[in-house]
C-alpha cells in the first residue's frame, strides 16, 4: 500500500536588515623606522581611569626606552568629541601617538575612530588601546572605519579601580587578545609598515537583500534565530502578503527611506526604507493601524538597542487621538504586558533597531554588562490625558492637543518608586528618590493620576512646570559627594572643566565639598501621567528626552 508523504509548503519571506552604509577607505600614516629621539603623545580619553594606564605606559618607557620624550595629554572634552586642536599640536610637535583606554561601548568606538583620524587625516602613527571586552567592537569599528589594518593593542579588563601595581601588569603582561607582550605590540604598531589601502568605497551598499530563498516554515524560524534577527521570542514570519497588508497602514512608497541608524556613535549609519520597518512591525505581531506610530519610531534614527554597557532601554509615550485609534491602554496595567498595542509597538521599536542598525550581537554590537528586560519592548505605553490634571507630554513639546504624537526617552535603567504623598514629610520622600535616581541622567516622573492630583492638592502644583521647576530645586547635593559619582566623573567632570559652553554644572567645578550641586537642569525633567487609578503608586524613571514626533506625518 501506497502512503503519501506530505511535505511542508514552501514560504517567501523578506529580509528584516536595515541597508549598511559605503566604506571610504583610508590611508594610515607611514610608519616610524626608530621610536629612539621621538616624541610619542599618550592620549587620554576620559573615561575611567585611562589616564592611571597610560601613565604606566610612560613609566616603561621611561624606564626601558629613555631616548623617548612622550608627552601624557587629556582630550579637551569627553573622549566622543573631536579634539582637532590637540591632533594638529601632535602633528607639529609629536612623530606618534598612543590613544586609550577603550573600555565601555561608547569610549571604544571613539578610541578607534580618534586613531583613524590621526592616522589619515593628520599623518600622525598611532596606537589604540583597548581592554580585551572590546576586541569585536574595535574591528568593526576599524573596518566600518575604511582602516582595519589600523593598530589595536589589548589589556585585561578591567582598568577602572585598579592599583598602579595592577595596571604596570597589564602593560608589562601579554596582550590578552594576540598573546603578544603589550609593549612590543605598542611599539610595533608605530614602526611596522602597514599595508596601504585602494582608493575609493568599497562595494558594500544595498547589499542586503529583498527577499530570502523559500524555504518551510520550520527551517526558515531557524534561519532567522541562527541569524539573531529575533528577541528569541516567538515570531510572525514576513511574508510577503503580510508585508503588503502592513503597508497598507501608511499612505508611503515602500521604497522611502525613513531613515538611518547606528547601535552607538562611531558604529556607521545604517539605511532603512519603509518596507523594511514593515518587515519589522509584521515579526512583532503589529496591526496595519498601529504602523504610522512605528514608522514614526524609526524615523527619530533613535536606537532602542543602543549598546551601552550601562544597559539602557528605551521608553515610548504615545499621545493624541491615536491612543484611540489603535486602542493603546493609558489605564490599569498601562506599563505591563495587557495590552496588543502596547506589547507590538514597543517590540517592533526594538526588533527594527537591532534589524535596521545592522545588528545587536552580544560582544559585538550590544555591550550592556548586565542586559535589561525592558528592551523587550521598550517601555511603551499612553498617557492619560483624560485623568491628568495637567497638559499632555506632547503639548509641552510644541504640537496641538489634537495632533497625534510619540515621545522616545532614552536612558532607561534606574527606576525609584513610591505610594502617594503623606501629609507631613512628602518633600523629604520625593527628594530622596530623586537623590536615588542616577546623576546623570534627568527624572521622569510617571504618575498614577492619583498622585498626579496629590502633587496639585499638596504642592500647589496647578501646572506641570511648576512641579518640575520645584523638582530641579529640590534634587541637591554637596558638591563632594556629586562629584564622587563615578558616572559624574566620567560623562560631565571632564566637560564642566572647560566652561558653561561645554556644561552648566561648570559653575560647581572648584566650589567647596558642601555647596549644594542641583542634580539635573530644569529642561531636563519631565512628568507623565499614566494609569487606572487603582491606587496612587508612581515612579521616578532616569530618562532623557531624546525627540517628540508627529505620528500623522506617517498615515
Amino acid at each position: 500500500m501506497l502512503t503519501t508523504v506530505k511535505t511542508a509548503p514552501m514560504l517567501t519571506v523578506h529580509n528584516p536588515v536595515g541597508y549598511p552604509p559605503k566604506i571610504s577607505r583610508k590611508q594610515p600614516a607611514p610608519r616610524l623606522s626608530s621610536l629612539d629621539g621621538k616624541t610619542i603623545y599618550l592620549i587620554d580619553s576620559k573615561f575611567d581611569d585611562s589616564v592611571e594606564l597610560l601613565k604606566q605606559v610612560q613609566a616603561w618607557f621611561a624606564a626601558r626606552m629613555p631616548g623617548v620624550r612622550t608627552e601624557l595629554r587629556q582630550m579637551a572634552s569627553y573622549y566622543g568629541k573631536d579634539d582637532p586642536d590637540l591632533w594638529n599640536e601632535i602633528r607639529s610637535r609629536g612623530h606618534a601617538a598612543i590613544i586609550g583606554v577603550g573600555h565601555c561601548s561608547t569610549c571604544s568606538p571613539a578610541v578607534s575612530t580618534h586613531a583613524i583620524t590621526l592616522e589619515s587625516q593628520y599623518g600622525v602613527p598611532t596606537v589604540a588601546l583597548h581592554t580585551d571586552k572590546f576586541v569585536k567592537v574595535a574591528q568593526s569599528v576599524t573596518r566600518m572605519g575604511g582602516l582595519p589594518q589600523a593598530p589595536t593593542v589589548f589589556v585585561p579588563q578591567p582598568v577602572m579601580g585598579k592599583s598602579p601595581e595592577e595596571l604596570r601588569a597589564y602593560v608589562e603582561g601579554l596582550d590578552p587578545h594576540s598573546g603578544k607582550p603589550v609593549m612590543q605590540a605598542i611599539v610595533e604598531g608605530l614602526t611596522q609598515g602597514l599595508a596601504a589601502n585602494a582608493a575609493g568605497d568599497e562595494p558594500y551598499a544595498r547589499s542586503t537583500p529583498r527577499l530570502e530563498e523559500p524555504d518551510t516554515e520550520d527551517n526558515l524560524r531557524a534561519l532567522f534565530e541562527r541569524n539573531r534577527w529575533t528577541d528569541f521570542l516567538p515570531i510572525v514570519l514576513p511574508t510577503e502578503e503580510r508585508v503588503a497588508a502592513m503597508l497598507k497602514g501608511t499612505s508611503r512608497r515602500p521604497d522611502e527611506v525613513v531613515g538611518r541608524m547606528q547601535p552607538t556613535p562611531n558604529r556607521g549609519l545604517w539605511e532603512y526604507t519603509v518596507e523594511k520597518v514593515a518587515v519589522n512591525a509584521v515579526m512583532a505581531g503589529a496591526k496595519p493601524e498601529y504602523f504610522p506610530i512605528i514608522l514614526a519610531l524609526a524615523s527619530t534614527g533613535i536606537s532602542a538597542r543602543g549598546s551601552t554597557s550601562s544597559s539602557a532601554s528605551t521608553m515610548t509615550v504615545v499621545n493624541g487621538p491615536i491612543r484611540h485609534e489603535t486602542g493603546m491602554n493609558f489605564g490599569i496595567g498601562a506599563m505591563g504586558p495587557y495590552n496588543h498595542a502596547n506589547a507590538t509597538i514597543g517590540r517592533a521599536y526594538s526588533l527594527l533597531s537591532q534589524n535596521l542598525q545592522g545588528g545587536s550581537v552580544p560582544g559585538e554590537t550590544f555591550m550592556g554588562s548586565i542586559g535589561s528586560n525592558y528592551t523587550y519592548n521598550g517601555i511603551t505605553f499612553a498617557e492619560n490625558e483624560e485623568r491628568s490634571p495637567w497638559e499632555p507630554l506632547h503639548v509641552q513639546k510644541g504640537f496641538s492637543r489634537d495632533a497625534s504624537t510619540v515621545t522616545v526617552f532614552h536612558g532607561c535603567r534606574s527606576t525609584t518608586f513610591n505610594l502617594g504623598l503623606r501629609k507631613d514629610h512628602w518633600r523629604e520622600h520625593v527628594k530622596d528618590m530623586l537623590l536615588g535616581t542616577d546623576a546623570i541622567t534627568a527624572p521622569v516622573l510617571v504618575l498614577d493620576p492619583i498622585t498626579a492630583r496629590q502633587f496639585v492638592e499638596r504642592g500647589g502644583f496647578d501646572t506641570k512646570q511648576k512641579l518640575i521647576r520645584w523638582l530641579h530645586e529640590t534634587a541637591e547635593m554637596p558638591a563632594g559627594r556629586y562629584w564622587d559619582l563615578q558616572l559624574v566623573q566620567n560623562y560631565i567632570y571632564s566637560r564642566a572643566t572647560f566652561g558653561p559652553s561645554e556644561s552648566p554644572k561648570a559653575k560647581y567645578v572648584g566650589v567647596s565639598a558642601d555647596t549644594p550641586v542641583r542634580m539635573f537642569e530644569e529642561k531636563d525633567i519631565n512628568v507623565v501621567v499614566t494609569g487606572g487609578e487603582a491606587n496612587g503608586y508612581w515612579q521616578i524613571m532616569g530618562a532623557h528626552h531624546k525627540a517628540t514626533v508627529s505620528v500623522d506625518e506617517w498615515r
